[in-house]
């Protein structure tokens, strides 16, 4: 019989974290500062993140060694396992062979704990005392709390109104790890309460959770803010799932045709296919890298490239990327950690530069991938998750039609255990399929012109 699942030994883990920077297919675009319209520099960044992030994040080291402190807590769940789906691709009648790898088996449930033990340490390591930062389906918030309790600071989290009032479990998880955890916008910010008078039934978002959580930050001097996703330095730290998983493949004597994972920010589908990106960048391999997304939040596919800012208040660098719009407040769907109006730069460059293909689907196709996965691999996925899910789903249905014996890859980027009204919402055919106005993008063209002229 076939291995279910494929291990490696903690002797095995990579020892060192993959900078895709060297090995973009083009030069990546400077962040500016809003202020001065220079590129931004290490000064700059200083008042938020502490230097060992800010020089990673500038780095154009192909390799940066994992610290060892760092490692002693990621061996708490990692390395990961790689999953085969054989019931899967026996209910799909598919020639595919479908694998996934499971990030869920983390204490937060998803794959934020990779960058999130790292972004703790080097804070402590320069005597930083207390963290903020913002989060939307709750999953990041988790992470950073966990993280934050195991090196001893303190954490306060702006988590998306919308998604506060989803899935309460997440903010009791992070309150278990000694968290503050408020729904944002709120009271406490001058970018919060701007906010609540111009719309005080605003869900949120992440872009303006950010605001509220740099705010804090650069007001107090003992206090850094944190990052979950979109940064190269986070991109950076996920890079320990694909560095696994091409272990995990050379034991099972397999190579990935198709990668499939889910994008909000990016920072989770870089992990997974950053290292393969390599590969693909260099000629030895042909492989399709597929990004999904929400529909009500298509930001790799119907976005526009443009310098933005990375919160509504426009209180951070500009970056060049696939954007909706600082202002753009998307709809209130389950997938809150998918909410975000612009994508990592790296990403949003390889997709631009046509390296890596971005599809939008609805949120009721998302949650039956999820209920098949569930009913047939047995793990209940994130609504995050489900859209990795029902890209690999298509993908394999594809091979069944052309007789094709692809090796697909899923990122299992989280658990849905918090996420149970969501299932109950879809089970009472409540949920709604959202799609973004072509209006939305008009507007967002017509103010991120200035930007895109200076």
């Amino acid at each position: 019989m076939d291995d279910y699942k494929i291990f490696l030994s903690e002797r095995e883990m990579p020892q060192a974290w993959y900078n895709i920077n060297p090995d973009l297919p083009a030069p990546l675009a400077p962040p500016i500062h809003p202020g001065t319209g220079n590129p931004v520099g290490p000064e700059d960044l200083a008042p938020l993140f502490p230097m060992g992030l800010i020089e990673q994040e500038m780095s154009m080291e192909r390799w940066i060694d994992i610290p060892d402190e760092v490692m002693d807590v990621l061996k708490l769940w990692r390395p990961s396992p790689l999953h085969r789906a054989f019931r899967l691709e026996r209910h799909l009648d598919t020639p595919a062979r479908i694998y996934y790898k499971n990030e869920a088996v983390s204490p937060p449930g998803s794959h934020k704990p990779n960058t999130s033990v790292a972004q703790a340490y080097y804070n402590k390591a320069e005597g930083v005392e207390r963290i903020t930062t913002e989060t939307g389906a709750g999953q990041w918030g988790s992470a950073l709390s966990f993280a934050c309790q195991l090196f001893d600071i303190e954490c306060k989290v702006f988590m998306v109104r919308v998604s506060y009032e989803q899935k309460p479990y997440r903010r009791l998880l992070m309150e278990t790890w000694g968290a503050e955890c408020h729904p944002s916008p709120t009271e406490q910010t001058e970018a919060g309460r701007a906010i609540l008078e111009a719309d005080p039934d605003t869900p949120g978002s992440l872009g303006i959770a950010i605001s509220e959580a740099v705010e804090e930050a650069a007001k107090n001097e003992n206090t850094k803010y944190s990052l979950g996703s979109v940064l190269n330095h986070v991109l950076l730290h996920q890079t320990i799932t694909g560095l696994e998983m091409k272990k995990q493949f050379e034991i099972a004597e397999d190579y990935p045709d198709v990668i499939v994972g889910c994008v909000g920010g990016g920072s989770n589908f870089a992990g997974f296919t950053f290292p393969y990106l390599k590969d693909k960048l260099e000629g030895d391999r042909e492989i399709d890298i597929i990004g999904v997304e929400p529909t009500a939040c298509p930001t790799l596919s119907r976005g526009l490239y443009n310098y933005d800012f990375g919160d509504t208040a426009e209180m951070t660098p500009l970056l060049k990327m696939f954007t909706l719009g600082h202002r753009f407040v998307p709809a209130p769907i389950h997938a809150g950690g998918l909410r975000y109006h612009g994508a990592a730069p790296q990403l949003s460059l390889l997709v631009d530069q046509g390296v890596i293909e971005a599809r939008a689907l609805p949120q009721n196709e998302i949650f039956e991938a999820a209920l098949m996965f569930a009913r047939t691999e047995g793990h209940l996925p994130a609504p995050e998750t489900a859209h990795a899910i029902r890209g690999g789903i298509d993908e394999a249905v594809r091979c069944k039609e052309t007789g094709e014996e692809k090796c697909i890859v899923i990122g299992y980027s989280g658990h849905g255990h918090f996420d149970l009204s969501a299932y109950e919402n879809y089970f009472s055919e409540d949920l709604i399929d959202y799609a973004l106005p072509q209006e939305e993008i008009d507007r967002a063209r017509e103010y991120l012109a200035p930007l895109q002229q200076s």
